[in-house]
């Protein structure tokens, strides 16, 4: 299950040197537009203390955490919906990922000059995000060209649902509303989906900050979270998170605390980006290891124990389930059963975050 978030923004705002933060893969970060072309994509651990907890109880021969895919997407400039800047090629990578970290420069720097000039967070946001309405504008108007060519020939063709959600979002668009928040019914959104709508993605802003704008992001930070909301906002110092990467973790911890904060800021990024997909989280306990696997929230216990194997959904008799806190609170698998903290669900159970779980199945 490969969900991936793309990071994107204009250049020259640290795409990359955040990308090495997570995942200190060493890319090139240079202070030029374009530095980086083709996208890199890196497989980042998810920080996940319950299985931490987990682990120290039980013991286990190893301890397997989940993962979250990101892909570091060369700098949109102002055009790139007609094709200025390789925009059309950059547009066509974003189409392939899952879910958005627009990543805005909320610092002023001599050695990093600024695309438009200076720092501006707000309308750098609207740079970007009127490329995209106006990407997805063309692309649902194409689309729905050619749905109505067919319908004009089969007037009750199934192809009519899909052409009535585009003309909502077209509509939508064309008031300059991206498609996730349009008012659009679960139905509608289905349809959509397959034509991979940029602005449909679920985003979430970060705040590129300076050291001694930490922890809470400074004024530039302030004046975005007023138009895109406070929760919408993460801030975090790419090149202080990527120089304090290399440190070991106790060194880590007291240069993160000095700066007011609890934990690195990639960390908070990482757990937040597996929000915006939409994933959570259940464990199992078999074979010696302990695992993390990664669901999207609403998948039912069958589809859950196919995420480890196809055998497992297609012989699935019944999954044995117990919350991660009673495990602790029992003392191990084991004292379960004598707490009653177990239960016995079917196939059609909605595996719950943080849900440890023993399949059984025919082989």
């Amino acid at each position: 299950m490969a969900l991936h978030i793309g990071i994107i923004g204009l250049p020259n705002v640290g795409k990359s040197t955040l990308f090495n933060a997570l995942t200190r893969a060493g890319v090139e970060a240079s202070n030029y537009p374009f530095c980086t072309v083709e996208p890199n994509v890196g497989v980042v651990e998810v920080p996940d203390e319950r299985l931490q907890r987990l682990g120290e109880l039980l013991h286990p021969e190893a301890c397997i955490p989940s993962f979250v895919h990101f892909v570091d997407i060369a700098g949109l400039v102002r055009g790139a919906s007609r094709g200025e800047g390789l925009g059309n090629r950059f547009l066509a990578r974003i189409r392939e990922v899952d879910a958005l970290i627009h990543l805005v420069r909320c610092y002023e720097s001599g050695n990093a000059p600024h695309v438009d000039g200076g720092v501006d967070p707000v309308r750098d946001v609207e740079t970007v995000d009127t490329e995209l309405k106006l990407a997805d504008l063309a692309s649902a108007e194409g689309i729905a060209g050619r749905l109505e060519k067919v319908l004009r020939s089969h007037p009750r063709a199934p192809e009519r649902v899909a052409y009535e959600a585009l003309g909502l979002a077209i509509a939508g668009l064309e008031r300059s509303v991206p498609v996730r928040e349009q008012e659009l019914t679960d139905a509608q959104s289905s349809t959509l989906a397959p034509f991979s709508l940029l602005t449909a993605k679920p985003v979430l802003y970060v705040s590129n900050v300076s050291e001694t704008d930490l922890p809470d992001g400074g004024a530039a930070t302030a004046r975005l979270q007023a138009v895109v909301g406070s929760d919408n906002v993460l801030p975090l110092a790419a090149q202080i998170e990527a120089e304090l990467g290399e440190l070991p973790p106790a060194d880590r911890r007291v240069f993160f605390a000095d700066m007011g904060l609890d934990e690195p800021g990639v960390s908070r990024l990482i757990r937040a980006g597996y929000v915006l997909l939409g994933l959570i989280t259940f464990y199992t306990t078999a074979n010696e290891k302990l695992q993390a696997w990664e669901i999207r929230e609403g998948t039912r216990a069958a589809a859950a124990a196919g995420r480890i194997h196809s055998d497992m959904e297609r012989g699935f008799i019944r999954a044995e389930v117990a919350a991660w806190q009673d495990v602790l609170a029992a003392g191990g698998i084991a004292g379960l059963r004598e707490t009653g903290s177990v239960r016995a669900e079917g196939r059609q159970y909605l595996v719950q975050d943080g849900d440890v779980i023993r399949f059984l199945f025919n082989e």
